[in-house]
């Protein structure tokens, strides 16, 4: 194996950990590809060499995510109840959220990111598929909006106290507050 084969690797995941740090701290629209060059030390040719554009490097980002979501959603699916299922999304949904705090708030409140993501049709359908599993709790345009506010209350909640927080605790709170804005009780096993 050669030298350029291992590295190659290694240096598209130092650009997206650095593409996630900049995101982060100044926004998908306030990132270029030169900062990510720069914040990694090597040239911007360097980067273009993995990603021709910052959308490709977004893509790369997000991939992760969605392929834990994707997962999440799909376990849920399997579930026989409504109310099964929408617990069994709700919690998957909030593991993703921690496991990814520091890259889910750029993710939603970044309108260049926001952008991007709505034109892949893959990532607009998990989104809709997630969404019909929250809101079938309570059928109608009432489980539409209850379901919209869990999603975006929880994504958004990523504030600098909760980055902070410990994971379960967080999960804690997180869950419990999903279930209220939803209408679900803790499962019996829980009670």
């Amino acid at each position: 194996m050669s030298v350029t084969a291992v590295r190659a690797p290694d240096s598209r995941h130092r650009f997206v950990d650095a593409a996630i740090h900049l995101f982060a701290r100044r926004s998908f629209a306030g990132t270029s590809l030169q900062m990510i060059a720069d914040e990694v030390g090597v040239t911007k040719s360097a980067v273009h060499h993995h990603f021709r554009t910052r959308e490709e490097l977004l893509t790369a980002v997000v991939e992760p995510l969605a392929a834990e979501l994707r997962a999440a959603v799909e376990v849920a699916e399997t579930q026989r109840s409504r109310r099964g299922r929408a617990e069994r999304m709700l919690t998957g949904f909030i593991d993703v959220v921690i496991r990814n705090r520091v890259l889910v708030p750029v993710l939603v409140g970044d309108p260049g990111a926001i952008e991007i993501l709505r034109s892949h049709a893959d990532w607009s359908d998990l989104g809709e598929r997630m969404l019909r599993l929250l809101a079938d709790v309570d059928p109608g345009v009432g489980g539409w909006i209850k379901a919209d506010l869990a999603v975006s209350g929880i994504a958004c909640g990523m504030g600098m106290r909760a980055i902070e927080l410990d994971d379960d605790v967080l999960r804690e709170h997180l869950v419990g507050a999903g279930r209220r804005i939803l209408g679900l009780r803790a499962p019996r096993c829980l009670r």
